[in-house]
């Protein structure tokens, strides 16, 4: 095991692949600027800066992706996606399907979000679900360095286009990471504390408030177990159900607004697949809807906290379970 950051796990992903297979090559907003040392190795034909011009971007590596090519795109903040949705989105995730598997479209679109940095609505927009929504689309969201690296190695190597969202605030938060080749297949959530109580689901950063709040049920006698689905699209739905028969009780928890989110799918399959096994109603507990504040306390107050959890599950394990923790109550 070696300790790196979420950046580093990143950088040496990319390397590693591109050192793998020639047809890699990165280019987007300020790549061969962030990242010299894939710059001196690999020179500036397949690492370099771009326009900031999203829907060029984009479109440039969907050309390049069905020459045979495998691109790697950074368009910085996920809110600059809006300007490249044709391209990602009718075009890459489309083009395989119309094309009758003629053509593949192996790209990765890497995009931050997250509150955390207080950079701003316009810089940050939990987007994840409008891509799960998308057909032809993949889409990972880690939480850890050692998945960070294992995913995007994983996506680099998909014949499909996989958006690849980092949560900005992991961007600096160490981890281990395993030594030599680490592939984390697309489409396997990670039980990340076992339990028998209650399930928390998340993903991102908000795996590790999750947690944390499981740490402190454990201290007043309720096993929660958490899962990180990792991959949002395909998305583990064994791994959930198994869990959600285990224990009979789920919370969900997620940074984005609660309106038609990742959570709401998680509850109806939960509904349609295990609901003979459910001990009380489905809970989500997201972010408002609301567009992300500068401030950084408020940003603070805009996230899932520990104690909302904590006072969640409580409510899901107390005889009286029938009453739904809505989002509006989390903030009041």
């Amino acid at each position: 095991m070696s300790q790196m950051t979420v950046n580093e796990a990143i950088g040496q992903a990319l390397a590693e692949e591109m050192r793998r297979d020639p047809r890699v090559l990165m280019f987007g907003e300020g790549v061969a600027t962030k990242r010299h040392d894939l710059v001196r190795e690999f020179g500036t034909q397949r690492v370099r800066n771009t326009p900031l011009a999203e829907g060029i971007i984009a479109g440039t590596a969907a050309g390049a992706a069905a020459t045979g090519l495998r691109p790697v795109i950074d368009l910085l903040f996920a809110p600059f996606l809006c300007f490249a949705m044709d391209e990602i989105v009718n075009s890459a995730g489309k083009l395989r399907y119309i094309s009758g598997g003629q053509f593949a479209f192996p790209m990765v679109v890497i995009a931050m979000t997250g509150s955390g940095w207080a950079v701003g609505a316009q810089h940050n927009h939990n987007l994840e679900a409008w891509f799960v929504h998308s057909p032809g689309l993949k889409v990972v969201m880690p939480s850890n360095a050692a998945d960070f690296k294992g995913l995007l190695k994983a996506a680099i190597r998909d014949e499909n286009p996989v958006l690849f969202f980092v949560d900005m605030p992991l961007g600096y938060v160490p981890g281990e990471v395993p030594e030599g080749e680490h592939v984390v297949p697309i489409g396997k959530a990670a039980i990340k504390r076992e339990g028998v109580d209650l399930t928390i689901i998340s993903y991102a950063k908000m795996v590790n408030v999750c947690l944390h709040a499981a740490e402190e049920l454990a201290a007043s006698g309720i096993d929660a177990e958490v899962i990180d689905l990792r991959s949002l699209k395909p998305l583990d739905e064994d791994a959930i159900l198994r869990s959600v028969r285990k224990t009979g009780r789920v919370l969900i928890v997620h940074e984005a607004s609660r309106m038609c989110g990742v959570g709401a799918e998680i509850s109806a399959i939960v509904s349609e697949h295990a609901f003979d096994a459910l001990k009380a109603p489905i809970v989500r507990l997201t972010g408002p809807d609301a567009p992300t504040p500068s401030s950084y306390l408020l940003e603070q107050a805009f996230m899932p906290r520990p104690e909302i959890i904590v006072a969640a599950a409580h409510k899901l394990m107390s005889t009286d379970a029938l009453h739904v923790v809505t989002t509006e109550e989390q903030f009041a």
